[in-house]
């Protein structure tokens, strides 16, 4: 898509290279900032809140699994229709409204067990787990409408050639929150899980107006291409950028049409085998390793050694990507998270759990960015919130039963063995169906047989 030189507006332009810097790039800054938080408050610090519930109210693994569960069938029920939303109303405005609500999730979290605040707020729910319940609940369905997917959504927008590594850089911020999960384990040993949730309400709410102010859905809002490049210079930008996609070529895929492709289905089981074990683990490996022995200090210093890891691991792929074929990357990278699941399922050795921590880094974070660029390279910027929010609700349909599957199966047998085994070897068979993908055409969605999603 071009812009007619005659509608760029200057002022506009010159606002988006702020001190001679595309304005996508302080995106990309505000982006690593929310995925921050969001990391460590809503994914990469749940086996702290889990530790911390089951010591306060003494209720067991697998109910507690269930408050997650609950939230995957949300997200599977809404993932799609979350995609739309910000396709249809803009990033700007799921942002505001994402994270305003996962602070009141938080809010309410802090409140588990204040029975005086669910009397007034929440029609007498007495009972504190379904409390947890209903708040972790909220706190999803925020971080599901303004968190990572619309926040991706923004880097597809404002990049295609250097896409990959704008993902990559911008989803370090899930990265920086697991180095944050360490302070957030000492908050909670400090001052309870009431005072550290309250704190992290009052926190999003304090940023997220900013934020707003500050946000734009596309370049073309400021009178800027992707990129940072101008209509005169494209010509001479594609020639340099031979070894990917120009945008005028990128293909602009429906949300039907993508469905109608091999490699959306790919894709789609690929990110499953290798998502499951992530949300699990994210939820019981602390659990997992002070059953080995560890402090809870001592878990989250092993989400703090692969989170070093998975850092520089995931800007270098996102270079890589934009100048290799990405599904070789993909399928190395998923492949060492797969080994590194099998070893700490067979070990309760402190020694193999760091052998894990540095597997599971470098895994973990080379497949996260390029799992999704790749569907920016291959389904292009029209329909691509929508296009992902169809793509996880496999993946939400599986994450109900993952969580909830562990816990049982430690409640059951009193070890993570046969979970975390399940989950590695699943890994591994995903890797080998990287292998398959290839990058669909048009003209493939045409010819295949109809499916009938709202685009």
């Amino acid at each position: 898509m071009r812009i007619p030189v005659d509608n760029i507006r200057s002022p506009s332009a010159v606002a988006g290279m702020v001190r001679g810097v595309f304005y996508g790039w302080w995106l990309v800054g505000i982006a690593v900032v929310l995925l921050t938080i969001m990391a460590v408050s809503v994914f990469q610090g749940l086996g702290t809140f889990l530790v911390a519930l089951q010591t306060e109210f003494g209720w067991s693994r697998t109910v507690l699994s269930g408050a997650f569960s609950l939230s995957r069938a949300q997200g599977a029920v809404l993932g799609p229709i979350e995609g739309w939303l910000i396709d249809k109303f803009g990033i700007r405005r799921m942002v505001l409204f994402g994270y305003c609500l996962m602070a009141f999730g938080f809010l309410m979290f802090s409140q588990v067990g204040n029975s005086d605040f669910w009397d007034l707020r929440l029609f007498r729910i007495e009972s504190g787990i379904w409390q947890f319940y209903i708040a972790f609940i909220v706190i999803s369905l925020g971080s599901g409408t303004g968190g990572w997917l619309a926040l991706m959504s923004l880097m597809n927008n404002w990049f295609v050639r250097q896409r990959s590594l704008a993902i990559a850089t911008s989803m370090s911020g899930i990265h920086l929150g697991g180095l944050l999960v360490p302070a957030l384990a000492f908050g909670i040993e400090m001052y309870g899980f009431r005072w550290t949730t309250f704190g992290i309400a009052i926190f999003l709410w304090a940023l997220i107006l900013p934020v707003y102010a500050m946000l734009r859905n596309k370049p073309e809002d400021m009178g800027l291409l992707p990129d940072g490049d101008r209509p005169g210079a494209r010509r001479q930008s594609e020639q340099r950028a031979t070894h990917s996609a120009a945008e005028d070529n990128e293909p602009e895929f429906t949300a039907r049409q993508a469905l109608r492709t091999r490699a959306f289905w790919i894709l789609t089981v690929v990110h499953m085998s290798s998502s499951v074990s992530i949300v699990t683990l994210a939820l019981h490996l602390a659990p997992k390793l002070t059953d080995m022995g560890m402090s809870l200090s001592g878990a989250g210093t092993i989400v703090l050694i692969y989170t070093l890891l998975a850092l520089p691991t995931q800007f270098a792929a996102g270079w890589l990507a934009d100048r290799m074929p990405k599904p070789t990357l993909i399928f190395i990278f998923i492949l060492l998270q797969g080994v590194a699941i099998m070893i700490i399922a067979v070990s309760d050795q402190i020694f193999m759990a760091l052998i894990f921590a540095l597997l599971y880094g470098i895994g973990f974070g080379g497949r996260i960015p390029l799992l999704t660029s790749i569907r920016g390279e291959y389904f292009g910027r029209k329909a691509f919130a929508t296009i992902m929010g169809l793509s996880q609700m496999p993946n939400n349909i599986c994450m109900i039963f993952a969580p909830l599957f562990a816990g049982f199966m430690f409640d059951t047998t009193g070890t993570y063995f046969i979970p975390f085994a399940f989950f590695g070897l699943l890994n591994i068979l995903g890797a080998f169906l990287m292998l398959a993908v290839k990058r669909p055409q048009v003209g493939e969605a045409a010819r295949a047989p109809s499916v009938q999603p709202a685009d």
